[in-house]
This record gives structure tokens, C-alpha cells and sequence, in this order.
């Protein structure tokens, strides 16, 4: 521990969104705690949510969890955000908002994501940074709660489940959303599962269970996780299963779902380092799009942009060093930051870079990336106008257009931006309604169709006009 803290006590400051308990001091005596320190934009953070759901339940007679949410962002500072990010996570245990950092610096943590582990008298003894660390903390758990019985202090009692869930709605949280001339095809990412509907947002097929798993199969009959990205080519639907952080294929005259990448689980392998592309291990694949024969996903996690040939089912990085930057150059001489979304017009890829706020392109021919609009990690806003004024905020979603048009899901600015590509000049849409951080915007029919991410529904927004008109899906 970096400043030892004697006497703990949750600081008066924090806002505890989804509970009007305040866990206290005295009910924390008898159990180790677990406080875990995260910021909702950080795909590290999420990776670590997976282990916290494990030791919860590996140690439910014992453990009491406890989620601190630091933003990074302006738009994460209100509880009613940090609500929606427990509920997308399906958090079920005392998670506190401290925008102030107030907590963050009393136990002196310096990085997300961050454990801090106090023992049965409630002293803080251990502090673990980044994740993947799932066993020491375990090791260490299971010490402190033999300490507790060895000096007969232990408490047997579960730590009571808590929420505000949202309303039970057909969609929850869908990420992504993909037009047809006649179907939709969106990724209702919290009920782990893709639909296909029409466009009045009738339910035609569902592929996954709606519950969280990793098999294959055929319609409900395969296993998905936190689905995010889509894209189609021929007779396939490619799915970015983030939460299993694999990439899936949906064959849609049978409807079977089989894995094409990953493992099923965490990783951070080169693709090079296996024949074959279901081997290989990858961290948090987020959004992926088709183009002459060939799959380009976005691997947020490690910062990269992944080409899988679809003929010859060789799996390569096409861009990115893989380190957390925003860094021009040509295939691994360029950096990113948290690629989302994905999408191609002629010889070009176009990526929403979400965690610089930036919008790159990728010369398919040479692998050259450039910047066209954004300034860094740190250089987040809500401004249109000439390049490089321009700023977002977490922006998650693109679609272009051949007239030279890039759509951005401005997802912490709520907004949708169109980049022109001949001279930088960027706007935001003046719409006849509210969006909640939309993460998946497509362009089909003369519209933009758009997944309104935090309000649970898919937006059609007509490009003649600027009328707005809610999809009725599953209703």
C-alpha cells in the first residue's frame, strides 16, 4: 500500500447509485472487502469486472465487493451515467460515483483498473493494479478470511445483493445496429444476443440465448456475450462477441453461429504466433466490417486493427503497435487508442478511435494511418467546425458514405457529427430528438439508422428531412 490507512471509512462524498444503504465500517469487521476502482470507458476496467464476478462467487460466504467508479470523462461525473454502467454490467453490488477522485487518493491508488483488499478489522493490506491478477487476489483473499477464523472474527454471512435495474424493455444496451435494403440486424448487447427484424422492428430471429455463454450452435441454440459489432458479407454475419473476446459467423440461411477468432477468453497474442485463427487469443474486439474478401476487426484492447483473410483464413494486424497512443505511420509504426468502430469506403478503412477522440484512416494498399480529426487522448470535448477544432467525447460508432461523408456516434456527447473528408469540416446534427451515448450508427435507405445505446432502442433518422422516428423492435 502506497499511504497506509488505519481507521477506514467511506468518505461522505461518494454517491452510491444503485443502493441508499451506505455500507459502513462496522458491517465490513469479519469479512475481507474487496474495492475495486474502474472507469466504465476503459476496456481494462471491463476485462476486470469478468474476475470480480468470480471471486464474488468464490467467496460469497465471506467477501463483501464493493465498485468505485473514477471518470475520465465529463460526461461520466453523474451518478445517473454510472448507473447505466452498472446496470450494461449487471453489477449487483454497492457501486459508489467519486468524480472528486476523494477515495481514489486516500488509499493511493494510481491507475485503472485497481484492487485494494482490506482484511476482517477493515484495514486496507494489499493493493493490486491492472488486470489479469485474478489468482494472487484470490491467494490473498482466502489469507484474510483464514485470519478471520483463526481469530475467531470471521462472518459467515452473505453480502446482500442490491440494484436499481432499468425497465425491462425489449432491448438492452444495444451497441450496434446494421441496415439491409430489408432487415435490421442489431446487437442487443445486455441480453447477449443478435436480432434480425425488419424494419418496423419486427422480430424475425434471434441468434444467442440471452443469456451470457460461449458454445456454438444454431439460432438460440449457440452461447454470446456482450455482443458489440456487426458486419455482413454474402451470406454471413460477422459478430464481435466482446465479452467472450472472440469474433463469430453467423450462416444465415441455417442460422448456425460458429467462432472464426479467439479462444473464448482474454488474451493478448499475436496472430502470427498461430496457424490457425480460433487459437489465438485476443482482448476485447469491438466492431468489424467486410471489404474484398477480407474481415478487419478493431481489438480494442490491444489497441489494434486485426485482417482476417476470408479466403485464405490467415489472421494478421493490419495497424497498431499495440501500445495506447495516438501515433500516424505505417502498420505497426502507428499507435491507437481503444479502436471501436469500423467501416471502409474504396481503398481506405475509416475508424472511430474512441479512446483518443479521434477519427482515423487506414490505406488498406500500405497500411498508412492518419489522423482525420482529434487530438489525443487527453484532448476530449463536444466541437465541430474547421480539423482541428474538432473534438468528441468517447465517440464508438461510424458509417460512411461514397460522396466522401463520415457519420460518428458521438457517444458521450449523446450527438451525431458528419466528417467531410475533402477538407476536415465536421458538424453535429440538429435533431428533433434526444439521445442517451448512441454507440451504432448505419446508413441504408436514405437513413441513418442509429443504436441509442443507454435509451434501449434503434432510432431511424431520415436524411431528406431530420425526422426521427423510434423502431418499434419486439413490440
Amino acid at each position: 500500500m502506497g499511504q497506509q490507512v488505519e481507521a477506514f471509512e467511506f468518505p461522505a462524498e461518494l454517491d452510491w447509485v444503485n443502493t441508499d444503504q451506505v455500507p459502513r465500517r462496522d458491517q465490513l469487521l469479519g469479512r475481507a472487502t474487496l474495492l475495486y476502482f474502474w472507469t466504465c470507458d476503459h476496456v481494462n476496467s471491463v476485462n476486470l469486472l469478468a474476475d470480480v464476478a468470480w471471486l464474488e462467487s468464490r467467496h460469497h460466504d465471506g467477501l463483501c465487493v464493493i465498485g468505485v467508479h473514477t471518470p475520465r470523462y465529463s460526461a461520466q461525473r453523474t451518478a445517473a451515467a454510472v448507473l447505466k454502467a452498472v446496470n450494461r454490467h449487471h453489477l449487483r453490488h454497492p457501486v459508489a460515483n467519486d468524480p472528486g477522485f476523494v477515495l481514489w487518493q486516500k488509499l493511493g491508488v494510481q491507475a485503472w483498473p485497481s484492487v485494494v483488499l482490506l482484511d476482517a478489522q477493515a484495514r486496507p493490506v494489499a493493493i493490486f493494479t491492472g488486470e489479469g491478477r485474478r489468482q494472487e487476489i484470490d491467494r490473498r483473499i482466502t489469507h484474510l478470511l483464514d485470519d478471520a477464523i483463526a481469530n475467531d472474527t470471521r462472518v459467515y454471512e452473505g453480502w446482500p445483493a442490491v440494484g436499481r435495474p432499468e425497465p425491462r424493455l425489449p432491448l438492452a444496451f444495444p451497441a450496434r445496429v446494421v441496415a439491409t435494403d430489408r432487415h435490421l440486424y442489431i446487437a442487443d448487447t445486455a441480453h447477449h444476443r443478435v436480432l434480425e427484424t425488419t424494419h418496423e422492428g419486427r422480430i424475425l430471429r434471434q441468434f444467442g440465448s440471452g443469456n451470457a455463454g460461449y458454445w456454438d450452435g444454431r439460432l438460440v441454440d449457440c452461447g454470446l456475450a456482450s455482443p458489440q459489432g456487426l458486419a455482413l458479407a454474402k451470406d454471413a454475419l460477422y459478430v464481435a462477441d466482446t465479452g467472450n473476446h472472440a469474433v463469430r459467423r453467423i450462416r444465415l440461411l441455417a442460422g448456425d453461429v460458429e467462432t472464426v477468432i479467439g479462444t473464448g477468453r482474454a488474451g493478448r497474442d499475436r496472430p502470427q504466433q498461430h496457424g490457425e485463427p480460433t487459437a489465438v487469443g485476443l482482448c476485447a474486439p469491438v466492431d468489424l466490417v467486410a471489404h474484398n474478401e477480407h474481415l478487419y476487426v478493431t481489438v480494442a484492447g490491444q489497441h489494434q486493427v486485426w485482417d482476417l483473410d476470408l479466403t485464405r483464413s490467415t489472421l494478421d494486424v493490419l495497424a497498431g503497435s499495440g501500445h495506447f497512443g495516438l501515433q500516424d505511420g505505417a502498420g505497426a509504426y502507428a499507435s491507437f487508442a481503444q479502436p471501436a468502430g469500423i467501416a471502409a469506403l474504396g481503398p481506405a478503412l475509416f475508424v472511430v478511435d474512441a479512446g483518443a477522440g479521434a477519427v482515423r484512416a487506414i490505406r488498406i494498399a500500405d497500411r498508412q494511418v492518419t489522423t482525420v480529426v482529434g487530438a489525443g487522448p487527453w484532448e476530449f470535448g463536444d466541437a465541430a467546425g474547421k480539423r482541428d477544432a474538432v473534438r468528441l467525447q468517447h465517440p464508438q460508432g461510424v458509417a460512411v458514405d461514397p460522396r466522401g461523408l463520415v457519420f460518428v456516434a458521438d457517444s458521450y456527447n449523446s450527438k451525431l457529427k458528419a466528417i467531410n473528408l475533402k477538407n476536415g469540416e465536421t458538424r453535429s446534427f440538429s435533431l428533433p430528438y434526444r439521445f442517451h451515448e448512441p454507440e451504432g450508427v448505419s446508413l441504408a435507405g436514405g437513413a441513418l439508422w442509429i443504436a441509442n445505446t443507454n435509451a434501449h432502442e434503434i432510432v431511424r433518422v431520415d436524411l431528406a428531412n431530420g425526422s426521427c422516428q423510434r423502431v418499434a423492435v419486439g413490440e
